[in-house]
């Protein structure tokens, strides 16, 4: 790549950024299904035509945005899933990493949050994917413990989605909650415990019989 055209590609890129950053801002207040292209460029300060540069609508947009807001996700899920130490040790890690991340990037977590279940398909259809991901990749950490062992796969992936939902209903409810005070608290507490039943529910899935499927 060539001096000139390396700088073009890095122009490119921040206003491809730029145009990303601008509707997530503009998301805070509307869904993705009413956001506008012409808002989005005006507030990016380009021509609207230019956008089609970068997304061939706002649909693709919202799906590079769950790219971005779930993408990165992964490695602190892993970290979530491997943590050792003793049960109490890793829910609260877990409830501590979730939490992290909600206050790192609230406008990514309420974005998921509104468009999962949202109007445009193709976002849903991404997070869909980007979360059906999650699972596997948690699933596949799960069966490396030994607590999972004489699980069948099926079981796996049934505790791994419990995981997950767990991080996402914890995700929403930290985002609605002030960063401090007793809600925030509460919140926690309630998300340890929920973490905790699971845990329960796991090391007992396979006594008398109970689990097993797969």
């Amino acid at each position: 790549m060539s001096h000139t055209s390396g700088i073009r590609h890095a122009r490119k890129q921040k206003t491809r950024q730029a145009l990303l950053d601008a509707a997530l801002e503009l998301l805070e207040g509307q869904s993705l299904s009413s956001l506008g292209l012409r808002e989005v460029t005006r507030a990016v300060g380009i021509a609207p035509t230019a956008f089609y540069r970068h997304f061939r609508s706002v649909e693709d947009l919202g799906v590079a945005l769950v790219e971005e807001a779930l993408g990165s996700l992964h490695p602190m899920i892993r970290t979530i899933v491997s943590t050792t130490g003793d049960g109490e040790e890793r829910v609260a890690r877990a409830v501590e990493l979730i939490a992290g991340h909600v206050d790192a990037h609230p406008a990514h977590v309420r974005f998921i949050a509104r468009e999962r279940h949202g109007g445009v398909r193709a976002v849903r259809e991404a997070i869909r994917d980007q979360l059906a991901l999650f699972t596997v990749e948690v699933a596949e950490a799960l069966a490396e413990d030994p607590v999972s062992a004489g699980w069948g796969e099926e079981d796996l992936v049934m505790l791994a989605q419990l995981y997950v939902d767990q991080m996402l209903v914890t995700a929403s409810a930290l985002l609605e909650a002030p960063v401090r005070g007793a809600e925030r608290e509460r919140v926690v507490r309630t998300a340890v415990r929920r973490m905790r039943l699971i845990g329960i529910g796991r090391a007992h899935w396979l006594d008398g019989g109970v689990g097993g499927g797969g």
